[in-house]
Formats: C-alpha cells, sequence, structure tokens
C-alpha cells in the first residue's frame, strides 16, 4: 500500500484531482509539504492534531514537513473576517 492509499483508507483524502500524478510523486520521494497554524488562536485544537498527525506520517515515509505559525501566516489574513483571536 502507498502512501496516498493509506491516506485515503485512513478516510485523509477526501478527492483528488490527478490521482496518478500525485501518487507518482510521492513515490518518487523527498517532496515537501507544509501547514500553518494560527498563532493568534488560543491553543491548537482536535482539528490541528489531524494536519500535525498528517505531517508525521508524511515524514515516517521519506518526505519533509514544515509546520508553519507565526507572521507568516498572520500576515495573510483571516479569511473568515474575523479580526480578533
Amino acid at each position: 500500500m502507498n502512501i496516498l492509499d493509506e491516506l485515503h483508507w485512513r478516510g485523509l483524502v477526501a478527492d483528488c484531482t490527478d490521482a496518478e500524478a500525485l501518487t507518482k510523486r510521492l513515490e518518487a520521494g523527498g517532496t515537501s509539504l507544509y501547514c500553518g497554524f494560527d498563532p493568534t488562536a488560543d491553543s491548537l485544537h482536535v482539528g490541528s492534531m489531524v494536519s500535525i498527525m498528517l505531517l508525521r506520517r508524511m515524514q515516517q515515509t521519506g518526505h519533509r514537513p514544515i509546520a508553519l505559525m507565526g507572521g507568516g501566516t498572520t500576515k495573510v489574513g483571516d479569511p473568515s473576517g474575523k479580526d480578533e483571536s
């Protein structure tokens, strides 16, 4: 089972525009991926844990996860229109 099949099996992938190309890219190894977390929130939550677990699983299969927290995520702005934490 490749990593994409595993993610489907775990229910972490709902849809993919080009699963064949993504599978080839992931099988080549060394793919970088990132997830940004909101530093203005009081804390991380269960939804954050899913992303963190995905980053860890990708790391275990030879990829390079990047977790972003801080200025980079707040400069983009909150798409919900919220301006306070």
